[in-house]
């Protein structure tokens, strides 16, 4: 028997301390599927109070809107404030996740709930004194810095559970498919109790919301990624950012963060242009149906081909179906293509996220996962000021280009830089018997 360095037969991935992970052979992970997902032990544990504590993220840029509008009378005023609140989320967004993975996301999640909350109350207070718009902008960067990380939290919890399976694919769509109703349902409770019941009723439950979700998930300790020596050691090593296959992810999800921020604005201008400010809810609503729909048959799919080949088909046809948009001039025409384009947009986002799985070691996936949800929201604020600019100075409609220019510059990085998605090799080091003869480096 040859004693050379090789790789284990394809059997189970790594062992996580604390959520020893099952057999990538066993009937439970071996085939995608939401039902097998949601049967994994302990998964319902931390899916609903993540549930309830992510729902305030797509709460928190309307109520402040919605809520500084009222006050000043201003738009500008509350776009503006709004914004400084995005940039300072996606700013911060990373250096949470990396502490997430350095000492645990209870205690991160801790003092950034609290400290969310009492920076929204404060907001709240100074809007509601009429006081100057300086004293926002300070009490946005607090309110948008401590925004909780949930969305990656619940992600890398799925990751150490599901590394190395093709579940994890399924958990990808999943996730995709939650943040999408997320945004559906969290801007409409927002509207309805700024309007309804008190301009500042959005952002109080913003608050309250963010702490009562964020405290039940924080004290859900046995599913998240445990943090051992090892783990220590790695995520101490650099960012996950060092990491060239996600610096390549971020350039791409800031494309797809055009194409939100790009569509939010030039529908709303294009509704408003044909006298119809109504139909602005119903076209970007059957774009998030296009997006919920391809993501749940994502998760559903057995993949055979490579997730950076999937990555690369999705991006080309998101980058085809945007670059459509500024040349339509008929309600049903924007309908169909908002259609296709959400329904590209969807396979671009989980492959993305799938990717993580294989390019990062377990210690830095939280900070990876929210390196990519920063850019979606770096990407979706440029995009709202472009767009805006382009449909003032420029003809109607002129707004659509941010979402083609955006995936065309995306799409060339995706392709030129495609040799960076390779995922790492996985594997512990044994004796090389008969039939192990593929070497593979070491972590």
């Amino acid at each position: 028997m040859d004693s050379a360095v090789t790789s284990e037969p394809s059997g189970n991935p790594p062992e996580t301390p604390g959520t020893p992970a099952a057999p990538a052979d066993s009937p439970e992970l071996s085939r995608p599927g939401y039902g097998r997902l949601l049967r994994t032990k302990g998964a319902w544990t931390f899916l609903l109070p993540g549930f309830a504590a992510r729902q305030p993220f797509a709460m928190l840029t309307i109520s402040i809107v919605l809520l500084v509008q009222h006050t000043t009378g201003s738009y500008g005023a509350a776009g503006a404030v709004a914004a400084v609140t995005g940039v300072s989320m996606a700013l911060f967004a990373p250096l949470t996740g990396r502490l997430a993975d350095r000492y645990g996301q209870g205690a991160v999640l801790l003092p950034g709930v609290l400290t969310h909350t009492l920076s929204g109350l404060a907001l709240t207070a100074l809007a509601l004194a009429d006081a100057p718009l300086w004293a926002l902008f300070a009490a946005a960067v607090p309110t948008g810095a401590s925004v909780p990380q949930i969305g990656p939290m619940v992600r890398a919890r799925w990751a150490a559970r599901l590394q190395g399976t093709p579940l994890m694919s399924t958990a990808a769509a999943f996730e995709s498919v939650t943040d999408e109703l997320t945004f559906v349902v969290g801007p409409l409770l927002a509207t309805a109790l700024c309007t309804t019941v008190d301009p500042a009723a959005g952002l109080l439950t913003e608050a309250a919301l963010t702490l009562i979700g964020g405290l039940l998930f924080a004290a859900q300790k046995k599913s998240q990624p445990q943090v051992s020596a090892a783990r220590h050691l790695r995520a101490a090593h650099g960012s996950a950012l060092r990491v060239p296959g996600v610096r390549v992810l971020v350039v791409a999800f800031l494309g797809i963060g055009s194409v939100f921020g790009g569509m939010q604005v030039s529908l709303a201008a294009f509704s408003e242009s044909i006298g119809e400010p109504g139909l602005n809810g119903v076209l970007y609503g059957v774009f998030a149906a296009g997006n919920m729909l391809a993501g749940i048959a994502c998760g559903a799919i057995a993949w055979k081909s490579a997730p950076q080949h999937r990555l690369l088909v999705g991006y080309a046809a998101l980058t085809l179906t945007a670059s459509g948009l500024w040349a339509a001039h008929s309600v049903l025409v924007l309908a169909g293509l908002g259609l296709l384009v959400g329904m590209s947009i969807a396979p671009a986002l989980i492959t993305g996220y799938t990717l993580v799985d294989g390019l990062v070691p377990a210690g830095a996936r939280t900070e990876a996962f929210t390196w990519l949800t920063g850019a979606v929201a770096l990407g979706q604020a440029a995009a709202v000021t472009v767009a805006g600019q382009l449909e003032d100075r420029l003809w109607d409609g002129a707004g659509f280009l941010v979402p083609m220019g955006g995936t065309v510059l995306a799409l060339v990085t995706l392709v030129s830089l495609r040799s960076r998605l390779a995922t790492r090799p996985r594997g512990r080091t044994v004796a090389r018997g008969v039939g192990h003869r593929a070497p593979v480096a070491v972590d």
